[in-house]
């Protein structure tokens, strides 16, 4: 079946926060052993719905049924600078989630990061892309690898310890 992406609309609200809630995104996002959403101060109305042209939402479909989202920012005009004041132009960063427990481990995560890649790559002002899985997260540190990221440091994003992986534009297998 054909994986698609597109634009989260107010609609989405339900997946997203039904999804929220689900073990294995919350065990993806967070070290609390005691949380019980993922994103924690995601008004999900309000993230989707926003005019932000730093930030978008998609939805990834499995034959038109929604199984996961991705969000694409660009980390310079990102505007909690997340990233930092100083993050460069030109960049984008990517946090993909599959909310449905029965679509992991179906290869539907490589598809929605090779669209997004594919997609970020088709401006050719991006030079790169960046990840930032937690440090605890082993499963998304090879799943990264395999898409060619490659490690850049461990930071520390609030209380958050994570690994940033970078994917520059040469090293993406379609993009040169």
């Amino acid at each position: 079946m054909t994986v698609t992406l597109r634009l989260a609309t107010l609609a989405d609200v339900p997946h997203f926060a039904r999804w929220d809630t689900q073990p294995h995104v919350i065990r993806a996002t967070s070290d609390d052993p005691d949380a019980d959403v993922a994103f924690e101060d995601a008004v999900w109305a309000e993230e989707i719905g926003s005019d932000d042209p730093a930030s978008t939402y998609y939805v990834a479909e499995l034959g038109g049924r929604p199984v996961g989202a991705m969000q694409v920012i660009d980390p310079a005009l990102e505007r909690t600078h997340y990233w930092g004041a100083d993050c460069p132009q030109n960049l984008r960063a990517m946090d993909i989630w599959i909310g449905e427990p029965d679509c992991l481990g179906k290869g539907l995560g490589t598809r929605m990061m090779t669209l997004a890649i594919d997609q970020a790559f088709a401006d050719p002002n991006v030079g790169a892309i960046l990840i930032d899985p937690l440090a605890s997260n082993t499963r998304a540190h090879r799943f990264y690898r395999r898409l060619g990221f490659t490690f850049v440091e461990q930071r520390f994003f609030d209380e958050d310890d994570c690994f940033v992986y970078r994917l520059n534009r040469a090293g993406w297998r379609n993009g040169a």
